[in-house]
């Protein structure tokens, strides 16, 4: 699907413009508010959250998040649509971490890659949050536009969707799972493109460009490397008909929902594991670069915007403006002034997090947010802090192009 095109069932189905805008970034100051808000345990409002430029509108003001019953937490990959027309799935969430906890810890407990975590949390540090810190756990996604078929990868939200397929007449089902992609320099391909190939505890046999990068970075690789704990591709593996990438596990999973790869998609062990038993030889994938998304829920539009990937081609302001024209001839969205507004205040914070257009304000956000259980289990074998730094600010130690896989 090229980028000018949008999905034709507007206004119930998914609108979609990509790029990033030129605006000074400001989301260190609504997520400040988010966070004290919640550790006051109030709500106040505060007009300048994703409001309109001189729009008043009233809310409601939800229960102290304090105050509120700690949830159990929703599920973290699987959906159901409740209609064909449904875009946007999933609730935002809620946690109060523990001392130990880091954001590594919290992304991979609750589904979510480490780049979408601290998106949605800038005003807070990864390394050492605190104890009884509010984090926001971007738990709700809208979808890409793209046909709901087969695995759907964004690489600008660093996320893979899974349309497995149904009987005739029932509901559209949807898993969705963080994915690490290629670093600047070895940009994952977009495309149709569709597997090929599976493989379980695969060899790697080491391209001749990725030996030479290690060597001279004084961490030489062998040319082979077996299957076990030192393989970076992990214990599962999906080829695609695009020469040398696959989607594969990892050996350091907390790069997952990073740029970290030399191309290849790459998941946590649990994901790619179940995955691997879901996906079939043959089955279609669509890889696409939406960095904004727009979609509705109950009649209501959402607006979704991430950072875009640092070598985006794509001009933005087009792609925003193509977003609003469309929306206006199919359903009258972003019609008003205000509606544009906080559409480029979404896209110039970036957080990551679907905002409803009409009701964007604090007290909304909050009032939906699922305030819930922390279920982070200490880890033994868990690696220091400095350890995970030191791997992730490491060269990838995984292939793409693969020069070939022993299937």
């Amino acid at each position: 699907m090229s980028g000018g095109e949008f999905c034709e069932n507007s206004p119930h189905g998914t609108i979609r413009a990509g790029g990033v805008l030129n605006f000074k970034l400001a989301a260190t100051g609504t997520a400040a508010t988010i966070v004290a808000s919640i550790a006051l345990g109030g709500c106040a409002a505060v007009h300048d959250f994703l409001a309109p430029l001189g729009q008043e509108r009233e809310h409601s003001s939800p229960q102290p998040v304090a105050e509120r019953a700690r949830l159990e937490p929703v599920g973290r990959n699987f959906f159901t649509l409740d209609s064909p027309q449904q875009s946007v799935i999933g609730v935002p969430q809620i946690v109060f971490t523990q001392a130990e906890n880091t954001f590594s810890d919290l992304a991979r407990e609750y589904g979510l890659g480490y780049d979408e975590i601290v998106a949605a949390n800038p005003a807070v540090d990864p390394w050492l949050p605190g104890d009884q810190t509010p984090v926001l756990l971007p738990t709700q996604f809208v979808l890409p536009d793209a046909p709901r078929r087969g695995l759907v990868l964004n690489i600008a939200s660093k996320r893979l969707f899974y349309f497995p397929e149904v009987a005739e007449g029932q509901p559209v089902q949807v898993l969705t799972y963080p994915i690490g992609i290629g670093r600047i320099g070895w940009q994952t391909p977009l495309g149709d493109t569709g597997v090929v190939a599976k493989a379980r505890d695969p060899s790697w046999y080491v391209p001749a460009s990725v030996r030479r990068e290690h060597a001279e970075l004084g961490n030489p690789l062998p040319a082979v490397v077996p299957p076990g704990p030192d393989n970076p591709l992990g214990r599962f593996v999906l080829k695609l008909d695009l020469p040398g990438y696959l989607i594969h596990g990892t050996n350091q999973p907390y790069g997952v929902g990073m740029r970290v790869s030399h191309g290849c998609v790459r998941l946590y062990p649990e994901n790619i594991e179940s995955l691997f038993d879901l996906v079939a030889i043959g089955e279609p994938v669509t890889i696409v670069n939406q960095p904004y998304l727009a979609g509705y829920r109950d009649g209501e539009l959402y607006f979704e915007a991430h950072s875009a990937v640092e070598d985006d081609a794509i001009t933005p302001e087009e792609r925003l403006q193509e977003i609003f024209e469309h929306a206006r001839s199919s359903s009258g969205a972003f019609t008003e002034q205000y509606e544009q507004d906080q559409a480029r205040a979404v896209v110039s914070e970036a957080l990551g997090i679907p905002v409803r257009v009409q009701m964007a304000d604090l007290g909304e956000f909050l009032e939906r947010a699922r305030l819930v259980r922390n279920t982070v289990e200490p880890d033994p074998n868990m690696p220091t802090i400095d350890e995970v730094r030191a791997l992730l600010d490491a060269p990838p130690a995984e292939t793409g192009p693969q020069e070939s896989l022993d299937e």
